[in-house]
């Protein structure tokens, strides 16, 4: 099974990478279910064993899931049996979808601000702070006037500190070094 798995993860990795620069992923993660079901079909083990011309077998698949794969799915399809890789069709599906899990996962995000901030403040640091981390973000606010101004971010065991208060001490440390 893990050699499986070795030969699957870059068809799997190929196809996520591809689905997240085109905003499908959702898209491609029905096609590669789909791809993977009519895989596992007893009727379809001939086709994916080798044992006919990667040709006829790219035009029976693509012609068993019909409108189920777009050009792109159907592509890849063409990938994999030109290189005999068709039957690890429901292995790549199952990576796929981890990666998918994995890449929607959300992060809580603490903020300890010097002042209540507002909306847009709220949205831009929120937009910031998902691409840093490429995860969505869940934004734990609080405030603490003792900062003076600017905020302390803490998400999980990442520490962004940009409070005036903090400079301040830094500043008090090197002055006195």
């Amino acid at each position: 099974m893990s050699e499986l798995t070795t030969v699957a993860r870059p068809y799997a990795l190929a196809a996520f990478d591809f689905a997240v620069d085109k905003s499908a992923v959702d898209e491609w993660q029905a096609m590669l279910v789909f791809a993977a079901e009519v895989s596992k079909a007893e009727e379809m083990h001939h086709y994916l064993s080798g044992a006919v011309s990667s040709a006829l077998a790219i035009d029976v698949f693509n012609k068993v899931c019909g409108d189920q794969l777009n050009e792109n799915g159907q592509n890849f399809i063409k990938i994999l049996a030109v290189n005999h890789r068709l039957a690890l069709l429901p292995e790549i599906s199952t990576m796929f979808s981890a990666l998918k899990i994995e890449r929607e996962k959300q992060i809580n995000v603490d903020v300890t601000s010097a002042a209540e901030l507002n909306s847009a403040q709220l949205d831009a640091l929120s937009a910031s702070l998902e691409k840093r981390f490429d995860r969505k973000v869940q934004l734990n606010c609080s405030v603490d006037p003792s900062l003076i101004a600017g905020m302390i971010i803490k998400a999980g065991d990442t520490v962004i500190d940009g409070s005036v208060n903090s400079q301040l001490n830094r500043l008090n440390d090197a002055l006195q070094a």
